[in-house]
């Protein structure tokens, strides 16, 4: 179904736009643990409430899931990436600290932007930043903003913290978008490929890649997952 506007009325202020990003987020999860992801694989939503709200899908790899008897996964080719930003990944010499339990590791994310990461600069900084380690880490993402009431170049300030200031891949202007990041080593030079997707309200959305890994690409239909979003929240 076409984009609605969550953030002016006649849904705002009646229709809580962060009831609707649960919603939303858990639909993703759901599409991503029934029907996309091979065995050894999960994804979880989550919604933090604070100072910002945060929404993200995260995919991890089970290394203790045993690999008898998995389920077929569907063979998914990528388009060709509209845009591809070279990238340095940072050798790492440091200590990390990790609950042992389940064994699981951050592959991919997806993250819905909720308002407070436009509505300043240290919040879009913030995001941004997030976002950007992700990518330094090898981590897969897909950024998907919505959010009307505010206006910021997040993509943009993604791109500037992986050192890219030439063209973003996106009409000048555009204040909604989706983009993909897929963070890549090709011919030993790292980079990251980039997907960029304008949106708009009455408009559907698109279909995104969301790497698990350098040769495993998973199709998310935000169109679809959107869709049974609100018509659980009764939108639609």
């Amino acid at each position: 179904m076409p984009l609605l506007d969550h953030f002016h009325p006649p849904l705002a202020p009646h229709r809580h736009w962060e009831s609707f990003h649960v919603t939303w987020a858990g639909a993703i999860a759901d599409v991503l643990n029934e029907e996309l992801l091979p065995e050894g694989y999960f994804a979880e939503e989550h919604a933090h409430a604070g100072a910002r709200i945060e929404i993200d899908v995260a995919t991890f790899t089970d290394e203790n899931a045993p690999s008898n008897g998995s389920v077929a996964t569907r063979t998914y080719a990528p388009p060709a990436p509209p845009l591809t930003v070279p990238a340095a990944f940072p050798d790492e010499f440091e200590v990390r600290v990790y609950e042992a339990e389940g064994g699981a590791r951050l592959v991919a994310a997806v993250e819905l932007v909720s308002p407070a990461n436009k509505d300043r600069a240290t919040h879009r900084a913030a995001f941004a930043n997030k976002c950007a380690g992700y990518l330094a880490q090898g981590i897969s993402l897909i950024v998907v903003d919505v959010v009307t009431s505010r206006s910021a170049d997040l993509h943009g300030d993604i791109l500037r913290l992986l050192g890219w200031t030439a063209d973003p891949g996106l009409p000048a202007g555009t204040d909604l978008c989706a983009v993909a990041y897929r963070p890549v080593i090709r011919d030993k030079t790292g980079r990251v490929e980039s997907w960029p997707m304008p949106l708009a309200v009455g408009r559907e959305l698109p279909t995104l890649p969301l790497a698990l890994s350098a040769e495993l690409c998973l199709p998310v239909d935000l169109e679809t997952t959107y869709t049974a979003a609100c018509h659980r929240r009764r939108l639609a």
